[in-house]
């Protein structure tokens, strides 16, 4: 999964939290439920955790074998901001994904057998150090065609298991895929997260935290603390609920990270913890205005 570490603020003269209109010591916090369209106890949870819980928006995995059942959630609920979590690996053996685009268009994404690589380490190197930029554009184009030809408009881009994409080039052939499409992109590694600030775009202030980061024993006194501790600025969150039912333990050996995240997002001391704090919880649609006014991007 992704590496995380714990908050800490920003000394860049300019905060993306004042990009947005904000003054300087508002905390702003996206929560972000990543994996949407895994598999339907992830959607289920995703659900309740954004209608009835603290969580803002979500991302949509569309190589996913619940990908149709998600997108169905979404169109029927418009009000649901969410992203496209743009995947290039293939986290289950006993569930393959497979790239939207034709494989042998994409050649440089597929592993020795010809199946998308794991997300372990050893999968994630290899591939990225053989995918083909025109490739990846490829696949992610395609990606995101899928959700435009749904009727759905994502408010951002973003990546499973490849912070910022893995790659210098591949985040920004992503950041001119958004330009293109009216987008944001999740940055949350330096010194991309500076760059993009100073082009005028806003992303994350103060360092990301990914759930699957955190240890799960005392995980909800642990994200109550986080909430105290949010520095100033924009910080976003990317957790993963899911209902943790029977499906969720036959395939997934995260299973009980997302049933944590569930827990603690739909909980009562989540709500009460943010309005103790005054922390205003937010979505990308207006850091997607910010991006897609296309400040200097060229």
């Amino acid at each position: 999964m992704d590496e995380s570490t714990g908050p800490t603020a920003v000394t860049s003269a300019e905060q993306s939290s004042e990009l947005l209109g904000h003054p300087p010591d508002v905390r702003l916090l996206i929560v972000n439920c990543d994996d949407f369209g895994m598999y339907p106890a992830i959607n289920a949870a995703v659900i309740e955790s954004v209608e009835e819980g603290i969580a803002s928006s979500c991302s949509l995995m569309v190589l996913s074998p619940a990908a149709k059942q998600a997108v169905d959630l979404l169109i029927r609920r418009p009000q649901v901001p969410f992203g496209i979590h743009l995947t290039l690996v293939s986290d289950f053996p006993s569930l393959p994904w497979e790239p939207l685009t034709d494989r042998e268009r994409v050649p440089s994404l597929l592993d020795p057998a010809g199946a998308l690589f794991p997300p372990t380490p050893a999968g994630r190197t290899a591939l990225l150090d053989q995918a083909r930029p025109d490739e990846v554009a490829l696949e992610f184009r395609a990606q995101i065609d899928v959700v435009a030809d749904a009727g759905l408009t994502p408010t951002h881009l973003d990546f499973h298991c490849l912070a910022d994409g893995g790659r210098d080039d591949i985040l920004d052939l992503t950041v001119e895929l958004a330009a293109e499409y009216g987008l944001a992109v999740r940055v949350w590694l330096e010194p991309a997260r500076r760059s993009m600030r100073q082009r005028g775009l806003p992303v994350t202030d103060n360092d990301f935290l990914d759930s699957f980061s955190l240890d799960i024993e005392g995980k909800a006194a642990r994200y109550a603390q986080l909430l105290r501790d949010l520095p100033a600025g924009l910080n976003e969150w990317a957790v993963h609920p899911s209902l943790g039912d029977e499906e969720s333990r036959a395939v997934d050996g995260g299973w009980l990270v997302r049933r944590t995240d569930y827990e603690f997002l739909t909980s009562p001391q989540a709500r009460e913890v943010l309005q103790q704090e005054d922390i205003r919880v937010i979505d990308y649609r207006t850091i997607q205005h910010v991006w897609s006014q296309g400040t200097n991007l060229r």
